[in-house]
């Protein structure tokens, strides 16, 4: 197969940290407060714009508390979990990579009792309607390394008793959040943002704040942990006063990023990039015979972390420890032609592709990078098949 001539403006595909948006240059990056105390009057204004500009575009209840958090998405959703978990009943429904990792510590680390544990393959989503509205639920809204998502929030009941904790890390600026339903919400800034990594964010209803104030868990909390002062909401949290330092540098490239987003129309506009983005992979699924979507039900596809599964018959004959280093094989050749860098597949995920189609992604982009995808499995195969011969 001829190599493809047109080759993607930006290579960058990976599905975290995730490509800049669209212009991005560290000039714009001047108004960094650097080498200033984060507890100053400018600094601290900074970081309580962080916040006020996602409730404004994401449109989160102005009676919900939305702090910034060490660690990642990761962290803020470990705090909630480690501070609030346990007063009740709890459902945890894990169908890849790191709604595994909840599991496993609702399981083996906090060791919580009275639990259930819904899980599905890589592809597949568990029966959301397990979901018992008497208990917590620990669920993703995007399974960032299967490309499973729920298709929305109906399966919450509007009048339940537990509170939902949500990691909705690769789903913010990508869906329109039922933030009704939601209760403990937690994401990063390097994924639909194409920010940096290293801050987490995380929303919480008026409900879990009543949570925090009414229960103690019989656990000892690590001061990055803890939300609450002498039994009260620690309100600094959520204005500003981070637990601990922040990056500066990163706090104003966030700030890029959500102006950006701004600019180009809000939360409409960013949702639509990247259903354009996923169009543009489908299109190409619905006529290329050897590759297919990992997400078996169309309804639950994500639209931002996108991972496909070859399903050619002679890929499926191969001995299974030799289908990752097929794959390393082929996104390495596209590596080395400045074409896609980082769209393997999740090490834990069946041996296939994943390919970031977030708002700062775009659509061209992706257009240019099928053929490529063709012209790489193909010259991969044949040199695989000369081997064997």
């Amino acid at each position: 197969m001829e190599k493809p001539s047109a080759k993607p403006r930006n290579p960058n595909f990976s599905s975290g940290p995730c490509s800049k948006r669209p212009g991005w240059s560290f000039e714009n990056l001047g108004h960094a407060m650097l080498g200033r105390s984060h507890r100053a009057s400018g600094p601290k204004a900074q970081l309580k714009d962080v916040i006020e500009k996602h409730r404004a575009i994401l449109g989160i209840p102005a009676d919900y508390k939305i702090g910034i958090v060490p660690a990642s998405d990761t962290g803020a959703f470990e705090m909630a979990m480690w501070s609030m978990l346990g007063a009740r009943g709890l459902d945890v429904f894990a169908w890849e990579n790191f709604s595994n990792d909840w599991l496993t510590d609702a399981k083996t680390q906090l060791k919580l009792e009275n639990t259930n544990y819904y899980e599905a393959e890589y592809g597949q989503l568990p029966d959301m309607s397990q979901a018992n509205p008497e208990n917590d639920i620990v669920f993703p809204w995007n399974g960032t390394t299967s490309g499973v998502r729920v298709p929305n929030g109906d399966w919450i009941a509007a009048d339940r008793e537990g509170l939902t904790f949500c990691d909705a890390t690769s789903a913010v600026f990508a869906y329109d959040m039922p933030w009704d339903k939601l209760d403990v919400t937690t994401w990063s800034w390097q994924k639909v943002l194409g920010g940096e990594a290293a801050h987490g964010m995380l929303v919480l209803s008026p409900r879990a704040v009543e949570r925090l104030e009414s229960y103690t868990p019989d656990r000892p909390l690590p001061k990055i942990f803890r939300m609450t002062k002498k039994g009260k909401l620690n309100e600094g949290i959520f204005e500003g006063s981070t637990i601990n330092t922040p990056s500066m540098l990163a706090v104003a490239d966030c700030l890029d990023a959500l102006g950006w987003i701004e600019n180009i129309g809000g939360l409409r506009t960013t949702i639509a990039r990247s259903e354009e983005n996923f169009k543009a992979i489908e299109n190409w699924v619905n006529k290329t015979q050897w590759i297919d979507f990992l997400a078996e039900d169309p309804a639950t596809r994500s639209t931002t972390s996108v991972c496909l599964k070859i399903t050619d018959d002679w890929f499926a004959g191969l001995p299974e420890d030799e289908k990752m280093p097929f794959i390393k094989t082929m996104t390495k050749l596209l590596a080395d032609e400045n074409v896609a860098h980082d769209i393997a597949c999740y090490r834990t995920a069946p041996a296939g592709l994943r390919i970031w189609c977030g708002a700062t992604v775009s659509g061209d982009d992706v257009e240019a990078l099928m053929p490529w995808l063709e012209w790489a499995y193909a010259a991969c195969k044949s040199q695989e098949q000369a081997k064997a011969a």
